[in-house]
């Protein structure tokens, strides 16, 4: 990279780090960036101490025009201007992650899939520093791999949450183990059909050989027959029958690698909640076992794991109705998961920025288990004409209302779940402060 031309479109973390990093290396560096706001101003300052130029507020073809690399931040779509002039001008474009992997020393654990990805990364992640390896989490669940290279070394694992944004841009991305958890409807906003969506996912193993590893979930029925198109060894975990990776015997999480079957722990060792979540932790120790972590350390970690905010996590229980954050659930498929985990009746508090998802695909379930359905946001109007015939349905304007409209429906012995199937961005900065909010919201209802 030294003294080569590279602009980095994007100035989000992604971007930044990616700067940064190609400053290191000695990299003739600068940024282009279409937004105005007050985090790009931030980056733009740090920019600033470090000398790289850059241009805000929009892109400019003579800006990028002398550039023999172009890196791309994930959030940035085909149809940017820059990226449009790039390709006009046969400039090689890669993304961040490309960026990172080129340069990244370690060994990479790269997990995607539509629902489950930061829970799997960060327990990974966690098993391996249980087990005194040197371990490195990052990617997709919030700070980039190109901001982690500093801290990686030959021996280092690195735990990589990977999106469909940041497969799309890859060329040599050859990670030591892929998983993928599963691929359902998500992100109809970006991609024009959804098997565009699947093909995206599955460049996770695109590069890899014999000397690599793919671990497929066995009771997800759209990866069958993933196998055929991997040139890496594939194991498998599953809930439902015995693989040759990790698998549930009884009330055992068992490990089939190397020459025995072992048991790493029990349900009982579980504190996540839901079957997703039996599955979550199969994966995970198949993992930590790949990586050399013993059963014993395995089940002290897991033990101590209690899952991540905002993924169905108990705020609190009044009166006798229990009130779940599943603010992360930003897919249908997700929504799905968690009502399969509820074995209650269900207030069901859903909607936000609609991502062109198929809501209808859940009528079964919601007819199944949920009294009233509450919807907030954009997308309230079309998830009601698609749901609303099969089960009771109001609405609300802010996530207040919809806690408190919510207590008013709810028994004794109900669950009021936030499971949005959607994004948040139409009324709050991200699915963390929606969650925040329905939390202050629901604690404000023990006051009263």
């Amino acid at each position: 990279m030294m003294n080569k031309r590279v602009t980095v479109i994007g100035l989000g973390n992604s971007g930044l780090n990616a700067a940064l990093l190609l400053k290191d290396v000695g990299a003739l560096v600068r940024v282009t960036e279409a937004a105005l706001n007050a985090i790009v101003l931030k980056n733009a300052a740090i920019l600033d101490t470090k000398g790289i130029p850059y241009e805000l507020g929009g892109h400019t073809r003579e800006f990028i025009s002398k550039s023999e690399l172009i890196v791309v931040s994930p959030g940035v779509e085909d149809s940017s201007p820059a990226v449009r002039w790039a390709n006009e001008l046969n400039i090689p474009i890669i993304g961040e992650m490309e960026l990172g992997y080129k340069l990244c020393k370690g060994k990479i654990i790269a997990i995607t899939g539509t629902n489950g990805k930061s829970t799997v990364t960060t327990l990974i992640g966690e098993i391996l520093k249980g087990g005194n390896k040197d371990t490195v989490v990052c990617g997709n669940i919030g700070n980039s791999l190109c901001g982690e290279i500093g801290r990686i070394n030959k021996d280092t694992w690195v735990v990589l949450e990977v999106s469909s944004f940041q497969l799309e841009r890859i060329v040599d991305f050859k990670p030591a183990i892929s998983i993928i958890l599963n691929i359902t409807d998500d992100h109809m906003d970006r991609y024009d059909k959804f098997d565009r969506y699947f093909d995206e996912k599955l460049k996770v193993f695109k590069n890899q050989d014999k000397k690599e590893i793919l671990i497929l979930n066995r009771d997800a029925k759209e990866l069958a027959g993933l196998e055929k198109k991997a040139s890496s060894k594939v194991l498998y975990y599953s809930r439902l029958s015995k693989t040759n990776g990790s698998f549930l015997k009884g009330a055992a999480i068992v490990c089939a690698v190397g020459q025995k079957e072992e048991d790493v722990c029990t349900l009982k060792d579980i504190r996540l909640k839901g079957l997703h979540n039996i599955e979550n932790v199969l994966v995970s120790v198949l993992a930590g076992a790949l990586a050399g972590v013993k059963p014993v350390s395995m089940k002290d970690t897991i033990k101590n794991f209690t899952g991540l905010r905002h993924r169905f996590e108990t705020i609190s229980v009044i009166d006798g109705v229990e009130y779940i954050d599943d603010s992360k659930g930003t897919t249908v498929d997700s929504t799905l998961r968690a009502l399969e985990s509820c074995d209650r009746p269900v207030i069901l508090i859903a909607g936000g920025k609609d991502k062109n998802s198929d809501y209808s695909t859940i009528r079964d379930a919601v007819k199944s288990r949920v009294k009233c359905l509450v919807l907030i946001g954009e997308a309230r109007t079309r998830i009601r004409e698609l749901l609303g015939e099969v089960v009771e349905t109001r609405e609300a304007a802010t996530m207040q209302e919809a806690v408190e409209l919510s207590r008013g429906l709810a028994r004794p012995d109900d669950l009021v779940l936030l499971s949005p199937m959607c994004s948040s961005f139409d009324m709050f900065k991200d699915y963390k402060e929606r969650g925040d909010v329905f939390k202050k919201a629901v604690l404000g209802l023990g006051m009263k």
